[in-house]
């Protein structure tokens, strides 16, 4: 999940008199971009490359020392230092964060009503050669219907994704990726969304319609433990 239009906080940042708490999240944060901007490159190069056999082992044994230098582990419910959750910044999401070697990434930004987004998708996210995975189309739509949520100031988590594949995605080629709210019902979110491409914004190539539930803060605080030391009473995206 990942929140929507994401602003800068200091709520996590390490302090100290010469680095004020901002400033270090801002410093981080620009790491962890540089870092992911770099690794989406080897990424695309690893899954296009025709280099020899010997190439290929020798810049396998490259990486594994790089790894090796990516020294601490978060644990899996920690939330990252550099990420505001609930409704902020979410720098590993495998859609929007642009330190995902995963993340296409998703640039995200509000409408009335709902938000949209634009990215491309490369040939790390294949499916039918050319096009992209159904899988990755499904993830692009249920982050953006999430974010729109969150919008509409109801962030919640996917309970239903129904999908419909009118035309494959192109790969390589600028996307739109939309999405609104068209009502609500107690926490129930109901939301709608689709894929075209910035050449074409009249022709879907995916849609699909979801529903979402915003946890209550009790539910919310057993899902994410953090969340108790910050204050938050539901997940944002």
């Amino acid at each position: 999940m990942n929140s929507p239009l994401p602003h800068h906080s200091a709520a996590h940042a390490p302090t100290s008199p010469e680095q004020p708490a901002e400033e270090g999240v801002h410093r981080r944060r620009t790491a962890v971009s540089a870092l992911g901007r770099e690794v989406r490159a080897l990424v695309d190069a690893t899954v296009r490359t025709t280099a020899a056999p010997d190439a290929l082992l020798r810049v396998a044994d490259g990486v594994r020392v790089l790894t090796a230098q990516l020294t601490g582990r978060r644990a899996r419910a920690d939330i990252p230092v550099v990420d505001e959750f609930p409704g902020g910044v979410r720098m590993y999401s495998p859609v929007t964060g642009t330190g995902s070697p995963l993340a296409p990434p998703l640039e995200v930004t509000r409408l009335d009503g709902g938000v949209a987004g634009t990215c491309v998708l490369g040939i790390a996210h294949e499916g039918p050669p050319g096009y992209g995975h159904g899988g990755i189309s499904a993830m692009l739509l249920d982050e953006s219907m999430g974010w729109a949520c969150a919008a509409a100031g109801m962030p919640g988590m996917t309970v239903s994704l129904q999908m419909r594949y009118h035309r494959p995605v192109p790969l390589e080629a600028p996307l739109r990726v939309l999405a609104h709210v068209t009502g609500t019902e107690g926490r129930k979110v109901y939301v709608t969304g689709s894929i075209t491409t910035e050449d074409d914004l009249a022709t879907v190539l995916v849609a699909a319609e979801g529903v979402f539930v915003s946890p209550d803060p009790e539910h919310a605080r057993a899902l994410f433990p953090g969340l108790r030391d910050s204050g938050g009473t539901s997940p944002g995206r």
